[in-house]
């Protein structure tokens, strides 16, 4: 599975993830530590607190039943009684409460003492109730007042205990509030900075391609097109660097084109022409090299001038463009080797439609170049080389197309050297003529 590295838009998604992803697990902690903190300030509310303050209201009754109980026995007033009664009864009440109160370590020894103690209650009331006086104060004196004593130091005991838990729970909330606070900021300091980083050298490395870009921009736009661009990045802008530099060396081509380009019809040169030969030989795949060639230009050109020349050089350049684009390939090539010679390189198939369309357009073409004198004659009268005055005919195209697949070694030697022999013997026939080499791998 091939991996693909990050753009700069995830990287910067990434950064604000990472700060998102920080801060919601700081929220997320600093929820969970007030949950706690909310947990124990409840138990310490409904328990603790709760429990402490029953054990002091258990304290009072025991500590108001027992000066009631010394009254009753020194007055034995039957109203005392009641009252007695009442506090005993708010006793078991509190206790009750206290029973049911979930504490961590438990209520103690209070448990096994209490249930005692109220029995003992109840068999002292029965003694007051038949008003057995001497017997309930000796029972005071043995029974009850040791369990007061007794219940007394448990209930300050258990108070003690939830006093040092209380103070226990209150340092680990204070030390757990902290705690918290420090890790929820060490959590969001730690997602912004992690941000910050990714953000940074997004930034940095933008500055710094953009830089190189524009140094780049410079360098092309002054003509140096091999302006060095080292981007390693494999995100947009990395792309875009090396793009940039592709660009570079299309414009350094289409420069060296324009160079080798003929100045009449703007086609390639023999540069151009050359490489994309050698290219399609190297690509080892079926081509058709078609040769064009003007007969009598020369004599046209000293019977009519430069300008003349000049303008059938253009026009038949723009024919061969135009053949092509109606017979050929859109990746076909035409070249202008020079003066009156033109290239173009086509598939194997092609090549024979665009050789006849090309001599059957040409001469429709040619009488628009003539006076009226001379296309009536047929001929025009102009020097040979050796000064001699002669007839000459009307201009004329040779085209010679030789395939790749004719030759073991298609070289652009070899072709020119073919399409040379196929020209010579052109040149001998009458009117514009086309010559296909058909045959193969010689």
């Amino acid at each position: 599975m091939k991996l693909y590295p990050p753009t700069v838009a995830q990287k910067i998604a990434g950064g604000y993830l990472l700060v998102t992803c920080f801060c919601l697990a700081a929220v997320i902690y600093a929820l969970l530590a007030l949950s706690t903190q909310t947990n124990k300030s409840r138990e310490l509310a409904t328990i603790d607190f709760t429990a402490m303050g029953l054990a002091r209201e258990l304290r009072s009754s025991l500590l108001a039943q027992e000066r009631l109980e010394k009254q009753l026995l020194i007055l034995r007033d039957a109203e005392l009684a009641g009252i007695l009664r009442e506090r005993m009864d708010e006793f078991k009440a509190l206790w009750q409460e206290l029973a049911e109160i979930p504490v961590n370590d438990g209520i103690g020894s209070l448990e096994g003492t209490v249930p005692e103690f109220i029995d003992a209650g109840a068999q002292q009331d029965a003694l007051i109730r038949s008003r057995s006086w001497e017997e309930a104060e000796e029972f005071s004196d043995a029974a009850m007042t040791p369990l007061r004593i007794r219940l007394l130091g448990q209930l300050e005991q258990f108070l003690a205990r939830r006093n040092q838990a209380v103070d226990a729970t209150l340092r680990f909330l204070s030390r757990h509030s902290n705690e918290a606070y420090r890790i929820t900021l060490l959590l969001a300091f730690v997602g912004i900075g992690l941000a910050a980083l990714v953000a940074s050298r997004v930034i940095y490395r933008l500055h710094q391609t953009v830089g190189k870009l524009a140094s780049a921009t410079r360098e092309i736009a002054a003509g140096s097109f091999d302006y060095p661009i080292e981007v390693h990045s494999r995100d947009e802008f990395g792309e875009l660097a090396r793009d940039f530099a592709d660009m570079g060396q299309k414009l350094k081509e289409l420069d060296r084109q324009r160079l080798d380009a003929n100045p009449l019809t703007q086609l390639p040169g023999n540069l151009a022409i050359e490489r994309e030969l050698e290219k399609r030989v190297a690509e080892d795949k079926p081509f058709g090299h078609i040769y064009v060639d003007l007969d009598h230009f020369k004599a046209y050109n000293d019977r009519y001038g430069y300008p003349a020349g000049s303008d059938v050089i253009s026009k038949t350049g723009s024919l061969i463009q135009e053949t092509v684009r109606q017979h050929g390939n859109p990746e076909d090539m035409v070249g202008h080797v020079g003066g009156d010679d033109y290239i173009v390189l086509s598939t194997p198939e092609r090549s024979e439609a665009i050789a006849d369309a090309l001599v059957t357009s040409f001469d429709r073409m040619v009488p628009a170049f003539y006076s009226i004198e001379d296309r009536q004659r047929g001929h025009i009268v102009s020097q040979d080389r050796f000064g001699i005055e002669r007839n000459f005919p009307l201009l004329t195209m040779s085209v010679a197309v030789v395939t790749s697949q004719s030759l073991k070694d298609p070289s652009s030697l070899a072709i020119g050297r073919e399409c040379a022999k196929m020209k010579e013997y052109l040149k001998k026939l009458p009117g514009s003529n086309y010559l296909i080499d058909r045959r193969e791998m010689r």
